[in-house]
């Protein structure tokens, strides 16, 4: 890829002669401009590089492989080999998630992923949630070095696991590309997060540039390339996604959102963009429910009610541990369309034994033997729910739109891609639209990292992108905790939006009746 962030060359430069006593690097910067570096961008030699220079070359009969390293403004030689070694050219991307970190190995000739590489980010042991990571470092440049060292060391296993499973020198890689959200890509840094929490929310940096890895005590030559965000709460993850899913790219408008802990929202096409952020909570990704767990082993991933019962598949297919995102969203689902939890998501005990008072507490719904999801656990769902859904329905009356103008309903991340989609619409997450229109397309931070990966003249490109953004704060949107009240309701207050899922239910119901007739 000729527009990677990293290239490989086979050079056959000339020996010294007496009469041809150029200094060597002299003679392969002539070579490397012969394969077509412009003279425009700047060549030079790292220390490593230079130091390796002799006996390597001699000994090489002058048939060597230069790395080079794009650094921003031009190359640098970050490694010599003997040889012809062009085919082995790499380069990392990572997704660097607050709860998880994933990263592939990518070829950068072919473009292919050889292997991918995932984890959970070490700063958990600093808090589940971000704020909480950001008061601990609060003021503290210990503590802040401490986050940012468990941050590399996250990055650092992973690449460790890549090279493990492909025998890639991984310290080879000249570029990595980390795709992250603003608070994540301070830690990394080493930069105090505060002000990405706190007023006026003027963040220490939203475009660092490319940095030595070396300077930030990554294992590899070259250099990292943090996406460029939009604002505090608006970061490289969403960018990068945008970027991926291709919605700057074309005149059909589209809703891109990405739910987390944190909600992120982007709607417009190649004419605009207009994107927010605010907070969503954790409920969506397992958090804060009593028997709530990330999708690990275990984890209940699926529910259905079939003749009476509550039936499960958890993630391995081993006894039940608890249940993850996708789990709760069938689960609540089912509930409302058996009429075993009613509009207000309220828990009805007369519709079925499984709906109890354990230990003689609130009411729960036991999804598996001694597993409870508990009313409360319902009531804290449906708030993230409500101001996920919100968050669309907000931006839409500002732009002056509706959902029968969008052609397309992203729903990123890891979230969106498990969550089976009709349960989704049918609590009312995601709209009652064609299914089609819904579109789950899997892990855009990252898939946008690899992008630009081989190609960095999407730097630019994302640059553009955040110019043309108009940002909104949901945080600061003095009726949005209202317009949350009528989406709190399954699957909202106003049936006539979601009219597939009420005919399902009402369709549900009679044959129940029918059947106990």
């Amino acid at each position: 890829m000729k527009n990677g962030w990293s290239r490989k060359l086979f050079l056959c430069p000339d020996a010294p002669t007496a009469e041809d006593a150029r200094p060597d690097t002299e003679r392969i910067i002539d070579e490397i401009r012969k394969q077509g570096i412009s003279g425009q961008e700047p060549v030079r030699f790292s220390v490593k590089a230079l130091r390796s220079l002799y006996p390597l070359c001699p000994d090489a009969d002058w048939q060597i492989t230069v790395t080079l390293a794009w650094d921003g403004e031009g190359w640098e030689i970050t490694r010599l080999e003997a040889g012809d070694t062009t085919a082995a050219h790499y380069g990392l991307c990572v997704d660097l998630g607050s709860t998880t970190l994933v990263m592939q190995l990518v070829n950068m000739e072919t473009g292919q992923v050889e292997a991918q590489a995932a984890g959970f980010n070490p700063q958990i042991r600093y808090g589940t949630d971000i704020l909480t990571r950001i008061f601990y470092t609060k003021d503290d440049p210990g503590r802040l070095a401490e986050l940012q060292k468990a941050t590399v060391r996250g990055l650092s296993e992973l690449m460790q696991k890549l090279e493990a499973e492909t025998g890639v020198d991984v310290s080879a890689c000249a570029a990595l590309i980390v795709s992250g959200n603003t608070t994540m890509v301070h830690f990394l840094l080493g930069l105090d997060a505060f002000c990405v929490f706190h007023t006026p929310y003027a963040v220490r940096t939203l475009d660092a540039g490319p940095l030595s890895a070396r300077d930030l005590d990554l294992p590899m030559d070259g250099y990292v390339y943090c996406c460029p965000g939009k604002a505090n709460y608006l970061g490289g993850d969403i960018v990068s996604g945008v970027l991926a899913a291709g919605i700057a790219d074309s005149p059909e408008l589209s809703v891109f959102l990405d739910i987390g802990t944190n909600g992120e929202l982007v709607v417009g096409n190649q004419d605009f963009l207009v994107v927010g952020a605010g907070a969503a909570g954790p409920a969506l990704e397992g958090g804060v429910v009593r028997t709530g767990m990330r999708a690990e082993p275990g984890a209940v991933d699926r529910v259905r009610i079939r003749e009476g019962k509550i039936q499960v598949h958890t993630i391995g297919e081993i006894a039940p541990k608890g249940i993850c995102g996708s789990g709760i969203v069938d689960l609540l689902a089912e509930l409302f369309l058996y009429g075993w939890m009613d509009i207000r998501g309220k828990l009805v005990p007369e519709a079925s034994r499984w709906i109890q008072r354990p230990e003689g507490g609130e009411l729960a719904a036991e999804y598996a033997p001694g597993l409870f999801f508990f009313q409360s656990d319902i009531d804290e769902f449906l708030k993230t729910k409500a101001a996920a859904c919100t968050m669309v329905e907000y931006m839409l009356q500002v732009i002056g739109l509706s959902m029968e103008d969008i052609s397309r309903f992203y729903v990123a991340g890891a979230f969106g891609t498990h969550i089976n989609k009709e349960s989704g619409v049918t609590i009312g997450l995601y709209p009652d639209i064609s299914r089609d229109r819904i579109i789950c397309p899997g892990n855009t931070s990252l898939s946008g990292a690899r992008k630009i990966l081989l190609d960095r003249g999407l730097k630019k490109k994302a640059e553009e992108l955040i110019g043309k953004m108009d940002y909104v704060q949901f945080g600061a949107v003095d009726d949005f905790l209202h317009l949350m009240v009528a989406a709190t309701a399954v699957p909202h207050t106003d049936f006539s939006r979601y009219p597939s899922v009420m005919r399902r239910r009402e369709e549900i119901q009679r044959h129940g009746e029918e059947a106990k007739s």
